[in-house]
């Protein structure tokens, strides 16, 4: 049989094979079929192993792969006991596959062997028992046939492994075993009339879990920087004196279940100082967006005011104006990369701050849609900061079933200043007792709302709130939801990230200090604050923090952000 003859339809090319009737001549090789177990029950919605062992090899496989029905990517793998020879085989989509070849791992296993024994499916298995990554694996083998095979990578050269036990509580058990007539399994296992080519292990592992999800490049190597002179970029478009950099791109469907990350990446490129960064999202479902007042300067945003004298612009919704989504808050540490020369006895700076944070929340505003996705850091220098930044969507098992509920985000406020370097004010507002307060109007009720709720508190001296823990108030409709003291005590786990933070007379480093929710090299924390059921109509709500007063030129400000989540009923 040749792998043409075996139709494109089975992928692998097991597809035939698999379904033949049993055979009734003697055959030299037998197929096993295997299910995974937790604590005496049956995983629900598994894909069978499969275990096609032959006298000289055998190979692993899973029921979706013989019926064609295998989402990619999917993997095989083809063992040769008696040369202890691993080949992995992962096929990443309909045209491509790759390959590794392990000739090591096979003989470096040790087993601890037991006079137990037991029957499984008619046949005397012995115990044999290893520890991988302090897991316990007792592996259950029978001698009594002529090939050598198992469900995992595991005891391949012990005989037919029949169960597979872990800690005692996860099996890997065969329920069935049948005969079946040998074929080239290498042949089969390659799956095309070119053999997939064979990567270095790292190279393959890598290839494998990357193709599991899908990647979305927002920024690559982008200088976030105050200089009004840049080197032209493909579709990114620089605001603020080079402070905010904005880029459209589309976002395929998200199909519920999904999990969606925003991962950033920082380098200083010269700013030796941590710094307040955003990464949002702009809403143009309105007659205006943040998007103008990026454009034609900080005057063209809808005017907040709460009689404190001051003039806020595009903190608050309107009825022609959302404000931004914040994706994730963050802080840059103090000049990692640039300042690694600084040397410190003992201590060897990171090269760069991976931020990673689960969004999926914010689905709704993502799927399907043409987005604005931009990145702030406040710094007043030329060489500034270096960011990547991707989304990744991780495709997840949660069908919509009809009359399903769907949900909605909604932009209701945020502080942060982001056009700072553009004369937008800081978040001051909350230096009388009324706060940040707006009304919002929903047109249909909400089932399970939620504030998606973010805060950190500036203020960089000995009094201000950046160092002063401040309780944050929340009232929606005159009464107080939730209240909590936003504030981190740990900031001193990530002084590896801050090669210039100063260092003090008592023995701390700046970097070292708690501080209102943030650390420098840190994301913030979505609070999500449960607010029930709301009706249709016209609601209020505030956000009260007993902000410091000012001292000199010194004065505090809060960073805050509000997305209301929820589920309505699909019509």
């Amino acid at each position: 049989m040749t792998l043409k003859n075996l139709g494109a339809s089975a992928l692998i090319g097991l597809c035939v094979l698999l379904h033949a009737p049993a055979l009734a001549e003697p055959t030299d090789g037998v197929k096993v079929r295997y299910l995974r177990s937790s604590n005496g029950t049956l995983l629900d919605g598994q894909d069978a192993i499969w275990v096609f062992a032959s006298p000289t090899q055998a190979l692993i496989s899973s029921e979706q792969i013989q019926s064609g029905t295998a989402d990619f990517p999917f993997e095989q793998s083809l063992i040769k006991p008696a040369a202890h020879e691993l080949l992995q085989v992962a096929r990443l989509n309909r045209g491509e596959a790759i390959a590794t070849l392990d000739r090591e791992s096979l003989a470096k296993q040790v087993f601890e062997f037991s006079d137990e024994t037991k029957t499984i499916l008619g046949h005397r298995c012995k115990k044999a028992s290893t520890v991988v990554n302090s897991n316990r694996i007792d592996l259950w083998y029978t001698d009594e046939l002529p090939v050598k095979g198992a469900p995992t990578a595991l005891g391949q050269t012990l005989g037919l492994v029949l169960e597979l036990s872990r800690n005692g509580n996860f099996v890997i058990a065969a329920t069935q075993i049948e005969p079946f007539k040998a074929q080239d399994l290498e042949a089969l296992v390659q799956g095309g009339a070119t053999p997939a080519p064979v990567l270095d292990g790292l190279s393959y592992k890598d290839r494998v879990w990357k193709s599991r999800f899908t990647t979305i490049p927002v920024f690559e190597d982008q200088i976030v920087n105050f200089s009004e002179q840049a080197e032209p970029r493909d579709g990114v478009m620089r605001f603020a004196n080079g402070t905010v950099v904005v880029k459209t791109l589309h976002i395929p469907d998200i199909q519920p279940g999904t999990q969606v990350f925003v991962d950033l990446q920082e380098q200083s490129n010269g700013d030796a100082y941590d710094r307040t960064g955003s990464v949002f999202l702009i809403p143009k479902e309105k007659k205006r967006s943040f998007l103008d007042g990026l454009q034609q300067g900080v005057a063209a945003l809808p005017l907040y005011q709460n009689g404190n004298g001051k003039d806020y612009r595009g903190v608050v919704a309107t009825a022609d104006y959302a404000p931004l989504i914040e994706l994730m808050r963050f802080f840059t540490p103090f000049g990692i990369h640039q300042y690694n020369h600084l040397q410190l006895k003992g201590k060897t700076w990171h090269d760069a701050v991976p931020y990673r944070m689960d969004i999926s929340e914010l689905r709704s505003r993502l799927s399907g849609q043409t987005v604005d996705v931009g990145v702030f850091i406040g710094n007043y220098d030329k060489g500034g900061h270096k960011i990547n930044l991707n989304l990744t969507l991780h495709p997840g098992e949660a069908p919509r079933s009809p009359g399903a509920k769907h949900s909605v985000a909604i932009p209701l406020f945020n502080t942060t200043n982001v056009m700072e370097m553009a004369n937008q004010d800081y978040g001051t507002m909350f230096d009388t007792a009324k706060g940040l307060a707006l009304a919002f109007h929903l047109e249909r009720p909400l089932k399970n709302a939620r504030l998606r709720y973010i805060s950190t508190g500036h203020g960089g001296w000995d009094r201000g709130d950046e160092f002063v823990p401040k309780k944050n108030t929340l009232v929606l409709d005159g009464k107080a939801v939730f209240s909590f003291v936003p504030w981190r005590q740990d900031c001193g786990a990530y002084r590896l990230f801050n090669p210039a933070s100063g260092n003090f007379n008592d023995g701390l480093s700046s970097s070292d200090i708690s501080r209102a929710n943030w650390c420098p090299g840190t994301a913030t924390n979505p609070m999500t604050i449960d607010l029930g059921d709301l009706k249709a109509g016209r609601h209020t709500l505030a956000v009260q923090i007993p902000q410091g007063p000012k001292e000199g030129n010194s004065f505090s400000a809060w960073n805050v952000s509000g997305v209301l989540l929820g589920e309505s009923v699909e019509p």
